[in-house]
């Protein structure tokens, strides 16, 4: 059936509800003369005809490929233009965008994986990586724990793309550290002196891995070493009194640096 509205001409706005364009592209498009309506009402007011809307189909089309307007023009005038060559480049990028986006989709996958369940890595590997005594149930527990926190947002970003070979060199770092810490606690270095400090400041940048530590985060992490059961049975495994030792240490470098221990906060 032919359509009367049509023959007789469209206006902007019911063009821009055919075509789901927007009245202030089909301005544009005028001005820039691109696609001119052939009518005009009386009043002034723009009337587009049926030759008019096959043009801004076709606009339309070569617009959601991805040709910008100057292409979309030699295309549409005939000019010289090798239009497969012109889709054949724009399909590549095409291509190239698809592929981004399924990185993207990948890195949102593993993102969402990390902050549900605190570690992408097998129980396998995780056995594999942080010895016999590591309980695959702790990096849930510690989501549970501390999910809504800035902290483990900080831990989930960087966990989301680290490989199980870079979670060993994390692990080594950490075992290192430990045997370091034991090893001052049997050769009697005070809390306070240039090498407690210099074994702080190691427990900082080691953790770091984990998320930003800040001073007094480290002194709330001290206490806990020495408060909790859990933490104070493994420094305490290292070498007895550790735990109590790293406690004192934290408290005296945070004190060299204006912190005082005792109102330290987890900022």
């Amino acid at each position: 059936m032919p359509d009367a509205t049509l023959a007789e001409g469209l206006t902007v706005g019911q063009v821009s509800a055919r075509l789901d364009v927007t009245v202030r592209a089909l301005h544009h498009w005028d001005d820039i003369g691109l696609a001119r309506p052939s009518l005009r009402t009386r009043a002034g007011y723009r009337l587009y005809t049926a030759g008019d809307l096959e043009r801004l189909h076709r606009i339309v089309v070569y617009r959601e490929l991805g040709l910008d307007l100057d292409r979309i023009r030699a295309v549409l005038d005939g000019s010289t233009v090798d239009l497969p060559a012109a889709l054949r480049a724009q399909r590549a990028q095409v291509a190239q965008r698809i592929d981004r986006l399924r990185q993207l989709g990948a890195g949102l996958d593993r993102m969402i994986a990390v902050h549900e369940r605190g570690l992408l890595l097998t129980v396998e590997q995780q056995a594999a990586i942080f010895g016999p005594e590591w309980n695959p149930d702790w990096p849930a527990r510690a989501r549970q724990r501390y999910g809504d926190t800035t902290q483990w947002q900080q831990y989930a970003e960087r966990a989301a793309s680290r490989s199980p070979e870079e979670w060993q060199a994390i692990a080594d770092a950490v075992a290192d550290l430990d045997r370091a810490l034991g090893d001052a606690v049997e050769a009697g270095v005070a809390p306070g002196s240039a090498e407690a400090n210099r074994l702080v400041e190691r427990h900082r940048e080691v953790f770091g891995a984990y998320f930003p530590l800040t001073r007094q985060m480290q002194v709330c992490l001290g206490r806990m070493y020495e408060a909790d059961p859990g933490f104070a049975a493994h420094y305490d495994g290292i070498r007895a009194g550790l735990a109590t030792w790293f406690r004192r240490s934290v408290d005296a470098s945070a004190r060299a640096h204006g912190i005082d221990p005792d109102t330290a906060t987890w900022q």
